[in-house]
């Protein structure tokens, strides 16, 4: 497997794998996190501008999507129930899905990350068991809740980072 900046050319094979990581998140209990339409077109557009979206190919198909960035996440300044592991720079992971019937590409994404700066963040839906699994697969720390813009709901927040 191989990561690489998304271009628009991908937008079809990652709007397909958004479409069944919705479909699986409703079929394994967590129909609200993505709902019908997340990620938006505007969120996808924005992250390609930005250059902050990857994909993750696997013999030439792409295997997985998500976004990163060594940028900061403002609705990380507070977190509720916990405390974040440190205050050093890190790197965000959002909208990680991977293609239906793919094994291994989402850890395989978020190893790439964690090599990409040794300190990540990542937040997900209490009910989205099957990526709270994946993180605590993969040593993620559960930090405490953090509260998404415009009063859209919470999230549980994890970190990991490599330890000096």
């Amino acid at each position: 497997m191989q990561i690489r900046h998304a271009r628009p050319e991908d937008l079809p094979a990652m709007q397909e794998i958004f479409a069944d990581a919705r479909a699986f998140m409703r079929e394994n209990g967590n129909p609200d996190q993505w709902g019908d339409r997340f990620p938006t077109q505007e969120m996808i557009d924005r992250d390609l501008a930005l250059h902050r979206s990857y994909v993750c190919e696997d013999n030439g198909k792409i295997a997985a999507t998500f976004a990163f960035t060594t940028d900061g996440e403002p609705t990380y300044r507070v977190i509720r129930g916990g405390a974040w592991l440190d205050d050093a720079p890190y790197g965000v992971v959002h909208r990680i899905a991977a293609a239906k019937g793919t094994h291994g590409a989402a850890s395989f994404c978020m190893n790439w990350c964690m090599e990409q700066c040794g300190n990540i963040r990542i937040d997900t839906h209490a009910n989205n068991k099957p990526m709270q699994g994946l993180l605590n697969k993969l040593g993620y720390t559960y930090c405490g809740v953090i509260e998404l813009e415009n009063g859209r709901g919470e999230r549980l927040a994890f970190q990991k980072r490599v330890e000096k």
